[in-house]
């Protein structure tokens, strides 16, 4: 077998052909809130045996190995990826030997390309996950076991989806292999560690756990729109003209924003639209434990990106108790002082990154940040919490002062999913606008709610505190401010 074999598309094989028609042309059937329809065709996985690219892949993955050990770690991706796909085609080109001198029928062309593709999309790629990721119409992949799959869409309905392993055991070790095969930032995944979080190419985020539930669990997220300005939210009908004037306004008057909201309400979205309103030439410095804005490969957009990516550790815990390798955001923080930044912007708030966010702000206007939180009140008490979650010594009131001293404006993002005669829909809207400031002694801070949710739930004008009048400089459209002001009900 030769490499002339090897289609360079996996999409242009029956194994990996998605063309949406084969989808919108099957009928849908409800059961309970989600549509049993075949992501693909139900030939497409036919003529591949799994447990033969486990093995193939396996084997390839060995070689590959050694032969970056050999080279010394000169081979970058692509010229890995070119030994990788002559290592597989020379797997094959044995399996068809063994096949024959063992009597058995040997493969048509068809077949072996088939096979070639699915094995190196399990050494490069995301194996049988790979289709799911490569459909436009899914947001999130969630797998509850091999056989158990839900995609859900960008419009908010559910559909049933293929197994993606043939167990849930084949399933954890491609889960292992996937966390160790990365060239920069290599995660474990075992007994010992169950839990992983992980970026992978194009932009998805993977969280998985296993050994700790019942069967393996894992969730894909699928960031659909990458390069997005508020008036594309506006036109999705997220947030209104008015509101969008505000927050560019107030990006643009380098005031510190926390956008909050439940888990998928869009905030990773709207912090780029946000960012969007930043000068091209600032430089900008984000902060993530995975990377989800991907603002350093927008270069149209924004000329000077310097990205950090925390780094969990590896091996037995230190005298300092820390494991070996580990790059913590508070490090990353440190180390962006030397870069000149106009702004540092840490992507996401869940623990004890809160003091990198507020360490961020603390030393320059104009940050950006998310957390998840029911509502904007309540991302204050949220944000409070993780502060104390530093230590003892870190008390509710330096928690909250620190918090009501650094953050201007937390906007809250509301999801809501109705399900019609067509199945369910998903809309995200921007329902509050907050201004945060120190005050009330039993708080030890004060709200205002420029914007609250009206009777759809989307943010309209309430209370504008006189600081904010001047935001006129940057584009705010008072004027419709107060037209709309106190359309609330």
């Amino acid at each position: 077998m030769t490499s002339g074999r090897f289609v360079d598309d996996p999409k242009s094989l029956p194994l990996f052909a998605q063309p949406a028609a084969d989808v919108d042309a099957a009928t849908p059937r409800h059961v309970g809130s989600v549509l049993r329809m075949p992501v693909a065709p139900p030939q497409a996985a036919k003529g591949v045996d799994w447990q033969v690219v486990a093995s193939l892949r396996a084997k390839a993955s060995d070689q590959l190995s050694q032969a970056v050990a050999a080279d010394r770690g000169r081979l970058d991706k692509t010229g890995q990826q070119e030994l990788g796909r002559a290592i597989v085609l020379e797997l094959i080109d044995t399996a068809m030997v063994d096949r024959v001198n063992a009597g058995s029928a040997s493969m048509s062309a068809a077949e072996q390309s088939r096979l070639a593709h699915a094995v190196f999309d399990s050494l490069f790629r995301l194996g049988r996950l790979q289709p799911l990721v490569d459909d436009d119409r899914i947001e999130n992949i969630i797998i509850t076991g091999h056989d158990r799959v839900l995609l859900e869409l960008i419009d908010g309905s559910l559909l049933e989806g293929p197994a993606v392993a043939d167990s849930d055991e084949d399933l954890i070790d491609f889960l292992v292999f996937l966390a160790s095969r990365s060239e920069v930032n290599a995660r474990g995944f075992s007994e010992a560690q169950p839990r992983l979080h992980m970026r992978l190419d194009g932009g998805s985020r993977l969280a998985a756990a296993a050994w700790v539930t019942p069967r393996p669990s894992v969730v894909i997220r699928r960031h659909r729109l990458m390069e997005v300005r508020l008036e594309d939210l506006v036109d999705r009908q997220t947030l209104t003209p008015v509101a969008a004037s505000f927050l560019s306004a107030a990006v643009k008057a380098r005031r510190s924003i926390v956008v909050s909201g439940c888990q998928g309400a869009g905030k990773t979205t709207l912090v780029r639209a946000l960012c969007a309103e930043i000068d091209p030439l600032e430089a900008i410095g984000t902060f993530e434990t995975e990377y989800e804005l991907h603002l350093h490969e927008l270069p149209d957009r924004h000329r000077i990106v310097h990205p950090w990516e925390a780094r969990p550790g590896s091996g037995e815990r230190g005298a300092d108790g820390r494991q070996a390798g580990e790059f913590t955001l508070d490090e990353a923080l440190v180390d962006s002082f030397r870069f000149n930044l106009a702004r540092q912007i840490v992507g996401e708030v869940r623990g004890k990154e809160i003091w990198a966010m507020i360490k961020a702000m603390e030393s320059g206007t104009g940050s950006i940040s998310t957390t998840h939180a029911s509502d904007a009140a309540a991302a204050v008490r949220k944000l409070v919490t993780c502060a104390m979650e530093a230590g003892s010594h870190v008390t509710q009131a330096l928690a909250t002062s620190k918090l009501a001293a650094t953050v201007d404006i937390i906007v809250h993002l509301d999801l809501q999913t109705t399900t019609g005669p067509a199945g369910p829909t998903r809309q995200r809207r921007v329902a509050e606008i907050i201004a945060l400031d120190p005050g009330e002694k039993e708080t030890g801070y004060a709200t205002t709610h420029v914007f609250s949710p009206d009777a759809n739930g989307v943010a309209a004008p309430n209370v504008l505190p006189d600081a904010y009048r001047a935001l006129t400089v940057h584009g705010f459209d008072l004027s419709g401010y107060l037209l709309q002001q106190g359309r609330t009900s």
